[in-house]
């Protein structure tokens, strides 16, 4: 039988929304918890140096508000009342795709928008709200203590310098994100090495923020790139935020990655597929200045599949799987891993007889987000990188057709909508019904120019001068 004991201790690594929802999961078996975080965290919702594109547009999927309103109650509701904004899938969204411009028909899936730091802050005063959970900050993870079949603990180092202390700890969770030394720690401890899978398409952001017209405040664009095209993949994305200001994110991949510079980001927005979103922004007031990143690598790290795993220590969010976050997926599948963590820890206890279980159980909760991301940016891959087989040439012009046939049948959009907010396993899109629906393919031609409301269009030409 599996050990239903409770833990006495758990420590969680990291205070991003990972490690504080894993922490939250974990109350049901812990008597206490410790979060570690190697930054100070800021008093309000502030940029903080740990937080992965913090200052990059952000996306919390249905499924990933619905799951963290699950472990947190009531985290939803604060972070709309805050400021944050509730965005339905196709009538909310003005998206223009390789396939032209989505109708904006169906009450499908819904996204939340909000800057990151108001996220992380508005979970952070709910989590640690909690006397069960305690939060170390300016302390850095050195190692771990115990040996190839039990974690008993972690090793610390303060910011001051101090000398290493060790923290005991009946379970360690590891969330310290894309930078986590996790494989070190356990080949000292005698655990084989990982298994890792990258995809890296050289994707680069740069993001600004701006203040919003306040009759557009609310519009939601998405431009994305046509991996049909001949010319490096730009993309640009555009959404509400808190205090009426937009966040825009634009991306490009190798040999065309976004400026920085004031013009060029202007001119960078100008080259996308469309130019509704460079019409925007060029009426809207900037704030602050531009900020890139290049850390977008599809990353996966098998823990689940090493034949020696230690009792009492796990690997989650960033630090086991991290996605391009182009496809807004990395905070929504932190959440349904917490959600998964809390389920197997119920079914299991924290010490099962095969430790594996409950890594296992958390690496599935990210799979389809994995197949999606790998899939998708796949098509973006240099020729030189390897010829996909027949299986996967098969399925990639089937993905294509299904893109295709969702933009006018209802039936195949809702399932488009259910993918891409992780509502629906992926094996919905191979059913009977979805199948035949794509095959039977589009009933109308795209639309080549965007589906705006007379008002939009209205506002839009008295803000920008441009008439759609």
């Amino acid at each position: 039988m599996a050990d239903k004991g409770r833990i006495r201790h758990a420590v969680v690594l990291g205070g991003g929304l990972a490690g504080l929802l894993a922490a939250t999961a974990l109350t049901r078996h812990a008597q206490r918890v410790t979060v570690v975080e190697r930054d100070r965290m800021p008093e309000g919702p502030q940029p903080r140096k740990g937080t992965p594109q913090a200052r990059h547009a952000h996306m919390l999927m249905s499924s990933g508000a619905e799951a963290i309103d699950r472990l947190v109650p009531g985290f939803t509701g604060r972070l709309l009342g805050a400021g944050g904004h509730k965005v339905t899938v196709r009538t909310g969204v003005l998206s223009c795709t390789a396939n032209g411009w989505l109708p904006r028909e169906g009450e499908l899936q819904y996204i939340i928008t909000a800057g990151r730091p108001l996220l992380d802050w508005t979970l952070r005063e709910l989590v640690l709200a909690d006397e069960r959970i305690t939060l170390l900050e300016g302390v850095d993870v050195t190692g771990l203590t115990g040996d190839a079949q039990r974690v008993t603990g972690v090793t610390l180092r303060s910011e001051r310098g101090d000398a290493p202390s060790e923290l005991e700890a009946d379970f360690v969770v590891d969330a310290t994100g894309r930078g986590s030394s996790a494989p070190g720690w356990l080949a000292r401890l005698g655990v084989p090495q990982v298994r890792e899978e990258k995809v890296d398409t050289g994707l680069a952001y740069a993001t600004r923020e701006f203040k919003a017209p306040a009759a557009l405040a609310d519009l939601v664009v998405n431009v994305t790139a046509d991996p049909g095209d001949a010319r490096p993949g730009q993309a640009g994305a555009l959404l509400p935020i808190e205090d009426g200001r937009w966040i825009v994110t634009l991306s490009g991949l190798k040999g065309s990655r976004p400026p920085t510079e004031e013009g060029e980001f202007m001119a960078f927005a100008r080259g996308l597929r469309h130019p509704l979103l460079a019409d925007l922004i060029s009426a809207a007031e900037p704030i602050g200045g531009i900020h890139q990143s290049r850390s977008t690598v599809n990353r996966r790290r098998h823990y689940e599949e090493l034949p020696v795993w230690p009792s009492g220590f796990l690997v989650v969010g960033d630090a086991a799987g991290a996605f391009n976050p182009v496809y807004g997926h990395g905070m929504s599948v932190a959440a349904k891993t917490a959600l998964a963590l809390r389920a197997a820890l119920d079914r299991h206890g924290p010490h099962p007889r095969r430790p594996q279980a409950l890594q296992e159980a958390v690496a599935a909760a990210g799979q389809d987000a994995w197949s999606l991301a790998v899939s998708q940016d796949q098509r973006y891959l240099p020729s030189d990188e390897g010829r996909p087989g027949l299986a996967a040439r098969l399925l990639r012009r089937y993905m294509a057709r299904f893109s295709r046939a969702s933009a006018s049948r209802p039936s195949v959009a809702a399932v488009a909508a259910d993918l891409f907010t992780l509502s629906a396993p992926l094996s919905r899109v191979t059913a009977p019904k979805t199948v035949l629906a794509t095959l039977l393919g589009p009933t109308r031609p795209p639309l080549t120019e965007p589906p705006l409301t007379e008002s939009e269009r209205k506002a839009l030409a008295e803000v920008t001068g441009v008439s759609y």
